[in-house]
């Protein structure tokens, strides 16, 4: 199967597959993380907050990792070049910073947008897809597919140099079959999407469904980046890559949290007191129990 990248041209402008499942993907979490404030009765405009500084701190974070893994200053300045985990931390950092503005506390903030993320993140490999970028290894597999125009075509050239080898006198210029990585991460990550959404109402403590998503997420991660075509293997840890080392460790440090959270929310042993922040509370009820 040929696969060519979708953009809508308006004018002078080219809205690519990627940037509008980008923005259906911060819309899609925000309404899940709105959804989940509205069930535990909470203030439901904390997730607009949310979603700005993720927005700001992904895009931030994406584009400084990319820059620190290339050296190239120069990607500060072009539409090019962005890394997941880079955004990952750099929203990470940021909805935390807006989140201790609100007084609301980390376990929280990170409890109600642990299935959301998992399901902004599926959304957003589909934008991968789109614009045919983050594919795979070649296949003989019959869903192989093939990017004659990826970000960069498939091609045996373009392969080589992210390690890929081909039989001698191979036409670098051809374009062969790759894994559809990012359909792969699509649909595994919707599974973690539907499997932490059932789980809300968990009894552990505060911050339980963030550590499972940590462990899911890395999981995958992990997984997929033996079929990704990457060139950022790292020589003391082959065959393994830079992604699969931050993956190990978010699962490490996510197994650690579902330890210390394992008790009852309010129980002894760090479950966290079960009672929302005050300052989650919706404004109309809060504006009543202060008259």
């Amino acid at each position: 199967m040929t696969v060519y990248p979708f953009a809508i041209h308006l004018g002078p402008l080219a809205l690519t597959g990627y940037g509008l499942m980008m923005m259906v993907a911060f819309l899609m979490a925000g309404w899940a993380i709105q959804l989940d404030l509205r069930g535990r009765g909470l203030d439901e405009d904390y997730a607009a907050d949310i979603v700005i500084a993720g927005v700001i701190g992904g895009l931030v974070g994406a584009k400084l990792w990319y820059v620190a893994l290339t050296g190239d200053p120069d990607m500060l300045f072009r539409r090019a070049g962005f890394v997941w985990y880079g955004g990952f931390l750099g929203a990470v950092a940021a909805i935390l910073l807006n989140g201790w503005r609100r007084r609301v506390p980390a376990r929280y903030t990170a409890e109600i947008c642990a299935a959301p993320l998992a399901l902004g993140y599926a959304l957003g490999r589909v934008g991968c897809f789109l614009v045919n970028d983050d594919y795979g290894i070649p296949t003989s597999l019959p869903w192989g597919m093939k990017f004659p125009e990826g970000l960069p075509p498939s091609t045996v050239g373009n392969l080589q140099q992210a390690g890929v080898h081909f039989p001698l006198l191979t036409d670098p210029m051809q374009v062969v079959a790759v894994h559809p990585t990012q359909v792969y991460e699509t649909a595994i990550m919707l599974f973690v999407f539907w499997w932490l959404w059932r789980r809300r109402d968990h009894r552990h403590g505060i911050g339980w469904l963030w550590a499972w998503y940590m462990v899911l997420a890395g999981a995958e991660r992990f997984l997929v980046e033996f079929l990704r075509a990457k060139d950022d293997r790292l020589s003391w840890l082959a065959p393994f890559s830079l992604a699969q080392a931050t993956s190990v460790l978010i699962m490490i440090v996510g197994g650690l949290l579902l330890y210390k959270l394992r008790e009852p929310a309010g129980a002894g042993g760090g479950g966290g007191a079960p009672t929302p922040p005050e300052s989650l509370r919706p404004k109309e009820v809060a504006l009543r129990g202060s008259a």
